[in-house]
């Protein structure tokens, strides 16, 4: 009997355990998310200060207005020790984020763990939410939202308005043609630098798949130089010169070979370029939509209608040089010749009459040249 009542018990302690295996994952996520999220709003102009992990949000209250052209909104969480930020778009990604999924247990290896992070807001975004995970349970952050003026936005809106009505100018600049070689030089040589440590790298890697997988990952990396190039400068600045120097003459070695462009259709190839890049980068800047819009069109249209104006002034200046030209003189008839020929030789015969007449003549002079004195 007692053996039988543990043959049951075991065969219960296995199925219980096979029916936990079998479970379907989505059940599990099922029951997870039926726990109530907490989530904090945000508001501009104030700070909230936190000691463990928590989900804030920010909802939109007004609509953008054209004064906003060059506001930025911005999420500012700043920590006494590493953090981990995660931004996504509404509470649902919060509560999917609270289930397990293996992608993001894999990706949060790669999540940039920072104690002061900035996370900007679209002006046109209804909600925007963040999640902050601790590393650390004595770490205390201070969340802080705010709107203002962005020079970034006005100082990248000028570059795009210059590029794109200076291009042709730019084109044909030897200066520019040599500054620009070197920067793309540079940039290029980190790709060549990534494609060769990806031929080193293991093809079945797991985490190399991970790594190229997608545009998210790079856009990381990329952020993640860019946020800590102070702290690169400032230890490795000795490595740093190195390599820019390197760079930097192998780039102008390379423009100095094929010296600049001659030919003009690669001249307007350039310039087409440059143009394109100042509209995205106009276009860009500006935070209102239809704003920015319309600025594009202006500025197209008033680079188009260059070329008109230009013809229409070069028409205006001819015409109105061909109405000041003065006419043909009129000729004279017969009759208006002789008497005009009757007044000039007596005027003319009276001037030279008053001319010998005076005492300062030298008359024995005068005759002397004379060949027929008669």
């Amino acid at each position: 009997m007692a053996g039988e009542v543990e043959g049951r018990g075991c065969g219960f302690s296995l199925g219980v355990l096979v029916t936990l295996l079998v479970l379907p994952l989505p059940s599990l996520c099922t029951l997870s998310t039926e726990k109530e999220l907490h989530v904090i709003k945000l508001y501009e102009g104030r700070m909230v200060r936190y000691n463990e992990s928590r989900n804030f949000c920010y909802q939109r209250t007004y609509e953008p207005k054209w004064s906003d052209v060059w506001t930025k909104i911005q999420i500012r969480i700043n920590s006494t020790k590493m953090i981990r930020v995660t931004q996504v778009d509404n509470e649902e990604k919060l509560k999917e984020m609270e289930t397990f999924n293996m992608f993001d247990f894999f990706s949060s290896f790669l999540k940039e763990k920072l104690n002061d992070t900035f996370i900007y807001v679209n002006l046109y975004s209804n909600k925007t939410c963040v999640k902050v995970h601790l590393t650390d349970t004595d770490t205390y952050y201070s969340v802080a939202l705010s709107r203002g003026f962005d020079p970034r936005l006005f100082f990248v809106f000028l570059c795009g308005l210059l590029l794109f009505f200076y291009g042709d100018t730019l084109s044909r600049s030897q200066l520019f043609f040599y500054s620009t070689g070197i920067t793309v030089g540079m940039l290029a040589s980190m790709l060549i630098l990534v494609f060769m440590l990806s031929k080193l790298m293991p093809k079945k890697s797991p985490f190399f798949a991970l790594l190229l997988g997608g545009w998210s990952v790079s856009i990381y990396v990329i952020q993640l130089v860019f946020r800590n190039l102070q702290a690169i400068c400032s230890e490795y600045w000795q490595y740093l010169i190195v390599y820019l120097g390197i760079v930097g003459f192998v780039s102008f070695a390379f423009c100095y070979i094929y010296g600049p462009l001659e030919n003009e259709r690669s001249i307007n190839i350039l310039n087409w370029t440059l143009q394109l890049i100042g509209l995205l980068l106009m276009y860009v800047s500006v935070q209102i939509q239809h704003i920015a819009v319309t600025i594009v069109v202006i500025a197209f249209c008033t680079k188009q209608i260059e070329y008109p104006v230009q013809w229409i002034y070069i028409l205006y200046r001819k015409i109105k040089l061909k109405r000041a030209k003065p006419g043909p003189p009129r000729l004279l008839t017969e009759e208006e010749y002789r008497k005009q020929a009757d007044v000039e030789t007596r005027k003319a015969l009276e001037e030279l009459r008053e001319c010998c007449s005076s005492p300062d003549f030298a008359a024995w002079k005068t005759i002397s040249r004379i060949q027929s004195p008669k």
